[in-house]
């Protein structure tokens, strides 16, 4: 018998014709009932070449948790974004044309921002679509588009009315590279090595001095008080005196305050406008006058008197220079400093009084642990960077950003008495450069208006995103059928920015939270375990890798090699040798081509035992894809289509399926526990390698898409699995006793079969050759 599969390996190529059948039928389209399974993609942003290989890993798997739901019988909305605002593209951009973004006429720049964007998200749709991701392709939103931007606005102007907005100056932290403000949860930490500085402060009308250690000297001219602590004895005399303040002569009180650690450094502390976020606790506590240190521009302003115009870093050697040279220092430690830091600059962020506006968020922290609490994480350990993040939150959300690559603030100042006004929602608008939708001042009757020129975080417009993709305020009865979205998929570092934000918002909008689960996917990092980026030179392009070894090859390694949650490493080698699976998986389907399908038969017991592990095999796969840990099912199929049933079943059943030696009627058992066996693996792999399943599906079994299958479910069976050991115990017994006589598999050999294994007895000594 001719096999139906010709081809003697698995040609990646084929992928693409697979891949145009899936376009051509428009196999994934959605459409509404009432009942919809609607995943909360999370819209890439395309920051640079090459994509992240960890985020082309993160996707794929993405879809697998698409076209699990699909085969459980689950209507599948999987709407595709791209995340196309914020800090990336302008730094992007400046870099690449050499330019500067506020040299530059705002509306050429954001000219440059989106030809820059429309190039890189073409090669990051293109890696989706080559990934097989069953998602909206073709109708992709942009985080930039009109409409997009113009919800981001609506949604902004609801809170407004409500009174969830404010503008106030506080203290911020800001970047002064990228020349906005940022908010805690776009602060990471960085140990960097700097001096810790014991300082001499003179006790006025004393000959006293107490030791006082900073990593901040170049803040000294910033100094307002000297903190102890209450119960601190060695300073409770000195309490209320005042001291000098080495190189500027300022005079400040000493006054007592629980934070200060009596067993840290000398147990007293100088508070500046503003060193850190525990100085802007004690300012406001301690209704202190600021001194503004440091300047928009990242320089030390005139307060610093001889210091002006240094930044920080240089300020802080050149005094402590002048501090060693007056005799005012004791000693200095060379230390690593916990330093926080921009994530986009990556430089130390300072913190400076600026005019922004809030969302109040501190009143809500409460009603966010108790919808948190509500939401399934997969895997569950990572719900605790919600809640710890929720723990840490102490300040409302500075929404307002000083750039130029963002959703606009809708609001208008009146250019007489300077009140904001505000639109009506419903479109999108660009105040920096469009005359007042409003004719009159409502406070004062002026009708003259200044458009503000600032833009919103863009956390503001990515935690819209299951409102934008569920049309909510634009088509009602779609938007009733698929929010609350089912499941929020993303990676780690953006539990506390994306997730939290998007939980905030949704429920001050809708009073729903906006998802019932989490999936939640590590990081990617390279062979030795490094971060990748592309000045390290570690960096992998997934595009070239998918292009030569196929879309299921890397998603099958993305599957068997991250154990969901957590971190994983790329590397292209181990990319290529999970190939060797599908290799497997193919040179085992020609061979069963070869032999016609049939329905039904009457199983041996031999039939029965790999039919009871496939049934175990069906139930571990279960067990993985209701976790969404595809880990599970992707090793759980190697082994047993690698060492089970290539390995065992099929040697010994192999003369059997041609009937050498057998009844049609086991021969017929044979086939038809082959095929069924077969055809059980390609549904159980469907969501991993969607590709090689569905070429061999429709080659084999049905000329409709496996992908519109339902799942195979566990049977009431009976268990066989306690006898597979001594199976596969003895088939390498007699390989092994074959090895050391140096004969070949085919050749004969005389070996007594175990009676436990009697009921095996003929296809044993049939795949032997036993004599």
């Amino acid at each position: 018998m001719d096999p139906k599969i010709t081809e003697k390996a698995w040609n990646p190529e084929l992928e693409a014709q697979v891949l145009k059948k899936w376009q051509d039928s428009d196999i994934y389209k959605f459409t509404p009932t009432d009942d919809n399974y609607t995943i909360d993609t999370p819209p890439p942003y395309p920051s640079g070449r090459p994509w992240h290989i960890g985020a082309a890993a993160h996707y794929s798997q993405i879809d697998m948790i698409a076209r699990t739901a699909r085969m459980n019988g689950k209507n599948v909305y999987f709407p595709i974004g791209i995340d196309r605002n914020g800090l990336p593209v302008e730094f992007y951009t400046e870099k690449k044309h050499n330019i500067r973004m506020r040299e530059t006429e705002r509306g050429e720049f954001l000219d440059l921002c989106r030809e820059a964007l429309d190039d890189l998200e073409e090669e990051m749709v293109l890696i989706m679509t080559n990934l097989g991701l069953s998602g909206d392709l073709k109708n992709h939103y942009r985080t930039d588009s009109e409409e997009y931007r113009a919800l981001t606005q609506s949604t902004f102007i609801t809170l407004w009315k409500e009174g969830k907005i404010v503008l106030a100056t506080r203290p911020n932290n800001y970047d002064w590279v990228s020349g906005t403000t940022i908010a805690d949860a776009e602060i990471a930490y960085q140990d960097l090595q700097t001096k810790l500085v014991h300082m001499k402060f003179k006790i006025k009308d004393t000959d006293k001095e107490i030791i006082i250690a900073s990593t901040r000297p170049e803040l000294l001219c910033a100094c307002r008080t000297i903190i102890v602590n209450p119960e601190d004895e060695r300073y409770a005399p000195f309490v209320g005196s005042k001291v000098i303040v080495p190189i500027t002569g300022a005079e400040v009180e000493i006054k007592t305050h629980h934070s200060a650690q009596q067993d840290f450094g000398s147990g007293a502390v100088m508070v500046c406008s503003y060193g850190d976020q525990n100085d802007v606790a004690l300012f406001r506590e301690m209704e202190l006058e600021e001194i503004v240190a440091i300047g928009l521009d990242g320089r030390m302003t005139e307060a610093a008197g001889a210091y002006a115009g240094l930044k920080p870093k240089q300020a802080r050697e050149k005094i402590i220079e002048d501090l060693e040279s007056n005799g005012f220092v004791e000693k200095i430690e060379e230390i690593n400093h916990r330093t926080p830091i921009s994530e986009r600059s990556k430089i130390p962020i300072e913190i400076i009084p600026m005019e922004e506006y809030y969302l109040k968020q501190k009143d809500s922290v409460e009603k966010m642990r108790k919808l948190g609490s509500e939401i399934t994480f997969y895997p569950s350990m990572h719900k605790q960077i919600l809640m710890n993040w929720l723990d840490s939150i102490s300040i409302d959300w500075p929404i307002s950003r000083r750039r130029y690559y963002g959703t606009e603030i809708p609001i208008w100042y009146c250019s007489s008495c300077n009140e904001p006004h505000v639109p009506e929602p419903g479109k999108y608008y660009q105040p920096w450069k469009e005359k007042c939708p409003i004719e009159k001042c409502t406070k004062c009757g002026n009708g003259e208006f200044t458009g503000e020129d600032r833009t919103f975080d863009t956390w503001m417009d990515s935690s819209v995103s299951p409102l934008f993709v569920s049309k909510y305020h634009k088509d009602k009865e779609f938007f009733d059928k698929v929010y609350p979205t089912s499941i929020r998929p993303q990676a780690k570092d953006i539990v506390r920015t994306w997730l939290y934000y998007t939980l905030l918002r949704c429920d001050m909008l809708t009073g729903k939270k906006p998802w019932t689960e989490a999936w939640i996917m590590g990081y990617g990092l390279d062979e030795k375990g490094m971060k990748m980026s592309k000045s390290k030179g570690n960096a992998i392009d997934p595009l070239p890798v998918i292009e030569k070894f196929g879309a299921d090859t890397f998603r099958f390694w993305s599957a068997s090699e991250i154990n969901h949650g957590y971190d994983f490493r790329c590397n292209e080698q181990k990319i290529e040798s999970t190939k060797k699976f599908l290799s497997k998986l193919w040179n085992v389907s020609r061979f069963l081509s070869s032999f016609p399908v049939i329905k039904d038969a009457k199983p041996t017991t031999v039939d029965k035992w790999i039919l009871s592990e496939l049934n175990n095999l069906i139930k571990d796969c279960k067990k993985g894809y209701d976790q969404y840990n595809f880990f599970v099912p992707a090793i759980a199929i190697r082994e047993f289509t690698w060492n089970l049933f290539a390995a065992h079943y099929i040697e010994m059943v192999k003369k059997r399926a041609y009937g050498e030696g057998f009844s049609e009627e086991e021969r017929d058992a044979a086939i038809y526990t082959l095929h069924k066996t077969l055809s059980t693996i390609l549904k159980l792999l469907a969501p991993i390698t969607p590709f090689i399943t569905e070429h061999l599906w429709q080659t084999l079994y049905s000329e409709t898409s496996i992908h519109t299958e339902r799942q195979v479910e566990a049977e009431e069976v009976e268990d066989y699995s306690k006898i597979t050991e001594e199976v596969v115990q003895f088939n390498s017994k007699v390989w092994n006793e074959k090895k050391a006589k140096e004969l070949s598999l085919r050749d004969s050999i005389a070996t007594e079969i175990p009676e436990s294994l009697s009921e095996f007895k003929k296809d044993l000594q049939s795949m032997h050759n036993l004599e």
